[in-house]
């Protein structure tokens, strides 16, 4: 099915406003991936409201990083297309988008955040890392409207089509790989799937020990992350390759991340000793913030006399000035009282 990928279009002033499902898509993805990552900081005790504080500088150094590491590999692939008009890597519209690139900046961003404010770094990595696994998964929707990210052609039941216009230089003969009868490896689809299902997994795996270790979770989405990416560029005959070999630049970065994530998981259950994480934290340290409690104001009191009710006045209207009448106290004189005595003479 051929959904357009513009939901809207209108000019303001010189420029073209454009909203674009790919867009809704991904910044969808990362609401989800930040409401799940609040409640995971808020389950280990920290604020979760300091994760919302600190996701935007991830969120935009991560975009930049993001559309650099895309403009590198391209580069490194072949393409010459950012060496000849350097200005196309900023100049809108900007398309390709790499999220390893994404994730390594947005995370130096997060880490420097927290360290400037005094918090766990590993408690917030552990909160954030799995998700991301769960936001990316919710993202692939939008690389099936822009029909990208396809594998190579497949008989398979559940293979997709794909226009004419999106098709790579190597599947472009329509007479060798017709439109009507061609169908595609919906590789954006499979790494989807396991995502979700990695990211359960790890969910189960550090909820199953109320004890969680700092450094777990993500040294369980390394593994995850990275060898799930390992096998979906098998499938991705888009990615630039390492001289005529099947190796994309892509897969030894993500065979790197798994193989990370193997030895932090060792190192982190005492299964391989490394000098550098012998003092690595068994809890994590949360936060204590002072509050702040203002005084309450002292209340004025008011000495009644109920002596005599009925001598005092009514409370007027404000409108007017107000006159307290006091109550008229009553003197009591006290009668000298003579005795005459009767004398004798």
């Amino acid at each position: 099915m051929d959904i357009n990928p513009v939901i809207f279009s209108f000019k303001l002033f010189t420029w073209n406003v454009t909203l674009t499902w790919y867009g809704l898509i991904v910044m969808s993805g990362v609401l989800v991936g930040a409401w799940f990552a609040e409640r995971e900081v808020r389950r280990r005790g920290e604020n979760g409201e300091v994760l919302l504080d600190a996701m935007i500088w991830p969120v935009v150094i991560g975009i930049i990083g993001a559309r650099l590491w895309y403009v590198v590999n391209a580069t490194l692939g072949g393409n010459t297309s950012f060496t000849q008009d350097p200005l196309s890597i900023i100049r809108p519209p900007i398309a390709g988008l790499h999220f390893f690139g994404g994730l390594l900046f947005g995370a130096i961003a997060l880490v420097i955040y927290l360290k400037r404010n005094g918090y766990d770094v590993w408690l917030f990595l552990d909160a954030v890392a799995p998700v991301t696994l769960l936001g990316q998964a919710v993202g692939r929707w939008g690389n099936y409207i822009n029909q990208e990210l396809y594998g190579p052609p497949t008989t398979l039941p559940w293979g997709i089509p794909i226009g004419a216009g999106h098709r790579l230089p190597a599947y472009a003969d329509l007479s060798q790989f017709p439109v009507n009868t061609t169908r595609f490896h919906p590789t954006f689809a499979y790494e989807m799937i396991l995502n979700v299902l990695a990211f359960l997994f790890i969910l189960w795996y550090i909820r199953k020990d109320e004890n969680e270790k700092p450094g777990t979770a993500v040294s369980l989405w390394l593994i995850c992350a990275g060898f799930i990416r390992v096998f979906i560029e098998f499938f991705r005959p888009d990615q630039p390759r390492i001289g005529d070999s099947f190796v994309s630049y892509t897969m030894v970065v993500a065979f790197l991340m798994g193989v990370t994530g193997v030895v932090l998981f060792l190192a982190r259950n005492g299964k391989l000793q490394i000098a550098a994480l012998e003092n690595w934290a068994e809890e994590y340290k949360v936060k204590k913030v002072e509050k702040k409690t203002t005084p309450l104001p002292r209340k004025k009191h008011f000495v009644e006399d109920t002596s005599d009710m009925d001598d005092q006045e009514e409370i007027k209207s404000p409108k007017r000035k107000s006159t307290v009448k006091k109550p008229v106290a009553k003197k009591l004189t006290a009668k000298k009282t003579t005795t005459k005595r009767k004398t004798t003479k």
